[in-house]
């Protein structure tokens, strides 16, 4: 009985220590607990004590880059402007390639309630722009004496849709390193896709810039970084498919690993206790 109780003893201590190490991401800034990729949001999850705001980006047809997971008005979160649902028939036409930034700001996405999470708190708010995201949050942070936030920007593109939801990824890139340099992000955000081209742009282009590469597929690291054509800074595959090989196998070539989406404490707890080097969540107050 005592060897147990050391024994959990021993493990609890590990995971204590391995939690104060770890990244913890929020994603779309707590999307468990607010509307996603909010300004306040963002603000909620530097409460909980989230170190990376972990924040998806698309562009408008005025060029602008829009805090937004989808490239469309999804029916799950987006009311129009005169307060009527977005329905899932028609979401996918309300692209946000083809509306202006005046145009997307009108449409609520703060209110309805969403059929995935419960918690969330619901108020009105819109899609932010980047750069509007980066400043509020840096302004929050020093009115409440937290430290500055890191940033995990992905960059939301396909190969299928280029030139339908999003420009080509010479342009996406383009419009996301503008915003990225002139708020001097070098040493505070990472750029993150599923998409390796926009990512192998980035690498050639600004090798110093932080890469992560986002996987959702049973592919081994060695396959995926092939696909991939360089050895990026952090590895983010789908929590599900992290094994304590994987963890390793990252490890031993010098790659971060930081598992997407994990949403219940015990599977976060045994991911740290495989030694992943942090979390992405929509439930950073799991932490």
């Amino acid at each position: 009985m005592r060897t147990l109780f050391l024994s959990s003893l021993l493990l609890c201590s590990q995971l204590v220590l391995a939690q104060t190490k770890l990244d913890k991401q929020g994603h779309r800034g707590c999307r468990g607990l607010m509307p996603e990729n909010t300004i306040p949001a963002m603000k909620k999850a530097m409460d909980i004590g989230v170190q990376t705001l972990e924040l998806d980006v698309v562009i408008s047809k005025d060029k602008q880059v829009v805090v937004s997971h989808d490239p469309y008005m999804a029916a799950d979160i987006s009311l129009k402007p005169d307060g009527t649902p977005v329905s899932a028939d028609e979401q996918k036409k309300i692209n946000l390639y083809q509306l202006t930034y005046a145009e997307i700001k009108k449409f609520d996405v703060g209110s309805k309630p969403h059929p995935q999470f419960e918690q969330q708190q619901k108020f009105k708010a819109y899609k932010p722009l980047l750069a509007e995201l980066i400043d509020s949050v840096d302004a929050y942070a020093k009115a409440k004496g937290l430290p500055q936030p890191m940033f995990n920007i992905e960059i939301k593109s396909s190969p299928q849709t280029d030139g339908v939801y999003h420009p080509a990824p010479e342009e996406f890139v383009q419009l996301v390193m503008a915003i990225f340099n002139n708020k001097n992000l070098s040493k505070r955000a990472n750029i993150q896709s599923f998409d390796a081209r926009p990512l192998q742009l980035i690498h050639k282009q600004s090798p110093d810039v932080v890469i992560a590469y986002l996987t959702a597929n049973n592919k081994t690291l060695d396959e995926n970084l092939t696909t991939l054509g360089f050895k990026p800074k952090v590895y983010s595959p789908y929590y599900k498919t992290v094994t304590a090989e994987t963890v390793k196998a990252c490890h031993q070539q010098g790659l971060t690993i930081i598992p997407w989406t994990v949403n219940t404490k015990p599977e976060i707890d045994n991911l740290i206790s495989m030694g992943v080097d942090g979390i992405i969540t929509d439930y950073p107050n799991l932490f």
